[in-house]
C-alpha cells in the first residue's frame, strides 16, 4: 500500500495552482495534524496493520509545517502500519519554507528521505508571473542546502509553456536545473484552471501563452535534452537518473492501492474509492464520523480496465498487452485500422507485448488514450467473465 498525506496550507496562492490548500496559520497546522492522526487511528484499527512500501507528504506546503509536526505524522503512520524496510518516504518543499534554520537537517533525520523542491523556473520575472514566494537564487540555495543537509535523492518541480516563455528560455532553464545535479526532474506544462488568478490574466489579454507549435518544441526539446543529460523520460512528466524513478508514483501508475490522509486526499483500496472533503471543517465532521465516508465508489470491472490503459499509456514501459489481456480477458486488437493510424503518425509503438505512446505521442496523450479507450470498448472479451469480476 501506498500512503499519500496532503498538507492543506499555503503561504499564498499561486496563480496558477489548483490543488486544494488555504492560508497558512500556526493554530490551523496543530489542528490539522491532530485530525490527521485521528484519521491515521481509525483507519489503522479498521484496515489493519498493512506493509506501506512508500510514503509521500504532498500539498499544498508540507515545508510549512515543523519538524516535529512532520515527525508526528511519521510516527502515527508507524504505528499503525508495516513501514517497509528502505521505504521511499518523500517530502514536498519550497524554496523559501525549506530554508528556514535546521529544517533540512532535521526532516532528514526522522526519515525523509526523499525531498521534491517546487522550483518552476530559474528566471526571476517568471517566478513572479507565477506568483512564487522564491526566486532563482532561493532555489538554488535549498537544492544546495538539501545536500548539506544529506539528502541523497533530490527531485525538482519545472514548469514549461509559460507566458512569455520560448524553447530557448526552456531550455535554458533545464541547462540550470541540470546544474544543479537532481535524480530526478518533473516538468509539466502549464495548465490554466478556471478561476485561477493566471487564467484571469491570460482570458484578458494582460498575459499570452506560446503558441501551440512553440509548446509542443518545449516539450520535445526540452525532453530530448534531459535525456542526453542522462535522465530517462520514464513517464509523460518525469525523468530520472537510472534507479532514481519516483517509487510512489510509479505505484500509482501501476495501479496499487493507495490510502490518502488530510483534507481532499482520495484513496484507492481494496476495489472502492472514496475522497475526503477539502475544508478543515468538513473534514473534521468526516474524521470525526469514523470509516464510513460518504460517496464512496466501488469500482466496477469496466472503471478498472480504463485506468489500467490509462495508467500505463503514462509511462515508457506502457500497457503490457499479455497483463491485460490476463486481467480483462480482452485480446488487443493490433490490426484495428484505428490502431493502425496510431502506428503509422508515429504516436504508438506496438511491438514486444507493449503498446506504449512515442515522445510525439506523449504530448498528445489525453488524445490517443481516449481513441485507444474507444477501440477497447467496441472490443469484446475474448472469455466468458473478465477476470475484474
Amino acid at each position: 500500500m501506498l500512503l499519500y498525506v496532503h498538507v492543506p496550507f499555503c503561504v499564498r496562492k499561486c496563480g496558477y495552482c489548483a490543488f486544494h490548500s488555504g492560508p497558512f496559520s500556526a493554530p490551523e497546522a496543530e489542528r490539522y495534524v491532530e485530525l490527521v492522526l485521528n484519521e491515521l487511528n481509525c483507519l489503522g484499527k479498521a484496515l489493519g496493520r498493512r506493509t506501506v512500501e512508500t510514503v509521500y507528504i504532498g500539498g499544498g506546503t508540507p515545508s510549512l509545517l515543523t519538524p516535529a509536526q512532520i515527525g508526528a505524522i511519521l510516527e502515527g503512520a508507524a504505528s499503525r502500519f508495516d513501514l517497509e524496510a528502505g521505504a521511499e518516504i518523500t517530502l514536498e518543499a519550497n524554496p523559501e519554507s525549506a530554508l528556514k534554520a535546521g529544517f533540512l537537517a532535521e526532516v532528514r533525520t526522522l526519515g525523509v528521505n526523499r525531498l521534491s523542491l517546487g522550483v518552476q523556473s530559474l528566471r526571476d520575472d517568471l517566478l513572479a508571473t507565477l506568483g512564487r514566494s522564491h526566486d532563482a537564487a532561493r532555489a538554488r540555495l535549498a537544492s544546495r542546502a538539501a545536500r548539506e543537509a544529506g539528502f541523497a535523492n533530490l527531485s525538482l518541480d519545472m514548469i514549461w509553456g509559460l507566458p512569455g516563455q520560448d524553447v530557448s528560455a526552456w531550455l535554458e532553464d533545464l541547462a540550470g536545473i541540470v546544474a544543479l545535479a537532481p535524480e530526478h526532474v518533473s516538468c509539466y506544462g502549464l495548465s490554466l484552471e478556471e478561476g485561477a488568478p493566471l487564467a484571469e490574466s491570460v482570458v484578458a489579454g494582460r498575459l499570452s501563452l506560446p503558441e501551440e507549435e512553440e509548446g509542443a518544441r518545449m516539450y520535445l526539446e526540452g525532453s530530448a535534452f534531459l535525456e542526453s543529460e542522462g535522465y530517462g523520460h520514464y513517464e509523460i512528466s518525469n525523468y530520472a537518473r537510472p534507479g532514481r524513478e519516483s517509487r510512489h508514483n510509479r505505484g500509482y501508475w501501476s495501479g496499487r492501492d493507495y490510502l490518502g490522509l488530510g483534507p481532499a486526499a482520495v484513496s484507492t483500496l481494496d476495489g472502492r474509492r472514496w475522497a475526503n472533503p477539502a475544508g478543515l471543517d468538513e473534514y473534521a465532521r468526516t474524521v470525526a464520523a469514523g470509516v464510513e465516508r460518504e460517496g464512496t465508489e466501488v469500482l466496477t470491472a469496466d472503471v478498472r480496465r480504463q485506468e489500467m490503459v490509462m495508467l500505463a499509456l503514462r509511462t515508457k514501459d506502457g500497457l503490457d498487452l499479455q497483463e491485460f489481456m490476463a486481467a480483462t480477458g480482452i485480446d488487443f486488437p493490433r490490426r484495428d485500422p484505428a490502431v493502425e493510424r496510431l502506428r503509422s503518425s508515429g504516436l504508438v509503438r506496438l511491438g514486444a507485448g507493449r503498446l506504449q505512446l512515442t515522445r510525439e505521442g506523449m504530448l498528445v496523450s489525453n488524445s490517443v488514450i481516449e481513441l485507444v479507450l474507444g477501440v477497447l470498448d467496441r472490443t469484446p472479451a475474448s472469455t466468458a467473465q473478465e477476470s475484474y469480476d
